[in-house]
């Protein structure tokens, strides 16, 4: 049964590219809609594994529409963002998330070079240089500069055992606070959950900042009202088991757990972060 659904989600995204490509003019206007469209019907889904069924034939859908439009930077955003999310959240297997976090970052980074060709050697730059780029930015363009910084932490989340991978942690914390200095309550405290995330990837030996870390995951929930399930569960994850503090853990797994889940754009990553806050905590006697 699982196949043939799987079978028509490919027939579906091939019917839907035909459409597309024999409709090039009327789809360049509408292709930011239809993907918003999709990714929004996504995200309200309570049932993730239909959503994991679903996105492969989503991704073949996208990828063609920023194969026929590769200068579109919100297709370009919506695509690293897809691929970023499908790669953290249900790819186990290490090689493809490799694989799929380094095509978020091309997508991301692509849409970085076309909003200011001048800094597009990221990489190349020295990190004074790459700080005076970021002043650059303006809050218009927050949503390149976001999709930049987390698809470029979700590849580093792939790449962790690589030390010259994890060498590049400050340029993408940059990133990071620099969106908060122009949109501090952006995508509902989202962009303090990537600071926590990476002050808390290090342990406090070798440079790692968990006091810094719990401050951040407290003002995403803040910033969030406590609505964002996801920075709870985090905390929990990163800074409390990274301090040994099983009080806090415990906490705040049975906050997630005990939080009624509402039907908006959050739902799909609050069920995930409910459904992951009960094995941790299963788990916690164990940890702890």
């Amino acid at each position: 049964m699982l196949s043939q659904v799987s079978n028509l989600l490919v027939l579906t995204a091939i019917a839907a590219f035909m459409f597309l490509s024999g409709c090039a003019q009327v789809i360049s206007n509408t292709k930011k809609e239809l993907a918003e469209d999709l990714s929004a019907a996504m995200l309200e889904q309570n049932d993730p594994e239909t959503v994991k069924q679903a996105v492969p034939a989503y991704l073949i859908l996208v990828s063609s529409m920023i194969k026929g439009d590769p200068d579109n930077i919100e297709l370009l955003i919506s695509g690293s963002r897809l691929y970023g999310s499908y790669a953290s959240v249900f790819v186990e297997d290490r090689y493809r998330k490799k694989r799929l976090s380094t095509l978020a970052f091309d997508y991301a980074h692509h849409a970085f070079c076309l909003e200011k060709t001048a800094a597009c050697d990221i990489r190349g730059l020295s990190y004074y240089e790459f700080e005076q780029v970021l002043t650059q930015f303006n809050q218009d363009e927050v949503d390149v500069l976001f999709a930049l910084g987390s698809a470029w932490a979700g590849w580093l989340q792939a790449h962790s055992a690589d030390w010259n991978a994890v060498a590049e942690l400050p340029r993408i914390e940059a990133i990071i606070q620099r969106v908060l200095v122009l949109e501090p309550t952006l995508s509902n405290g989202d962009a303090y959950v990537y600071l926590a995330v990476m002050q808390s990837f290090l342990p406090p030996a070798m440079g790692g900042k968990p006091e810094l870390a719990r401050e951040s995951f407290e003002r995403a929930i803040k910033v969030s009202n406590g609505t964002n399930l996801m920075a709870k569960l985090l905390y929990a994850e990163k800074y409390a088991r990274l301090v040994f503090n099983k009080e806090l853990h415990d906490e705040l797994l049975k906050q997630v757990i005990d939080t009624k889940i509402e039907n908006d754009d959050s739902t799909l990553i609050n069920t995930i972060a409910q459904h992951r806050a009960k094995q941790l905590l299963e788990r916690s006697d164990d940890y702890f």
